[in-house]
């Protein structure tokens, strides 16, 4: 399998949870991420990340988890990811750039009702912040 490792950040504030509205494929709501470059760290990344789709700058971070997702496609071609997640502080005023068609604080107690990304809503499951079955499955694939 050809893959990509990936990081991604979970970035709340009291009862809210930072998503980015992609621009590009796979669609969907999603948490800030993005490929590791060659020669970064996955903590590297995961700064750049936030930065770049965001404008935010992180404070601090904590790995929650990584795992293989073998059918998360890309853009790119690739048809699997290395995935790093991780909980992140971070402080700025939200920003978006080309890659998002808007940035915002959702509820998390909505994320069952939101059009997530296929692999956020597989993370946000692994990570306890959606239950299995509270919300129909989407497609994994364009």
């Amino acid at each position: 399998m050809d893959s990509h490792a990936s990081v991604g950040a979970v970035i709340r504030r009291g009862g809210k949870i930072l998503l980015i509205d992609r621009a590009i494929p796979p669609f969907g709501l999603a948490a800030p991420a993005g490929h590791v470059d060659p020669g970064e760290t996955p903590e590297q990344a995961v700064r750049r990340e936030v930065r770049e789709e965001t404008g935010l700058v992180v404070t601090k971070l904590r790995k929650l988890t990584e795992a293989s997702v073998a059918w998360n496609w890309c853009s790119q071609g690739v048809t699997g990811h290395d995935w790093h997640i991780y909980a992140c502080r971070a402080m700025g005023k939200v920003q978006v750039n080309e890659e998002s068609r808007s940035a915002g604080w959702y509820p998390i107690k909505d994320l069952p009702r939101l059009k997530l990304e296929p692999v956020w809503a597989h993370w946000f499951t692994q990570l306890g912040l959606l239950k299995t079955g509270e919300r129909e499955s989407q497609s994994r694939k364009p």
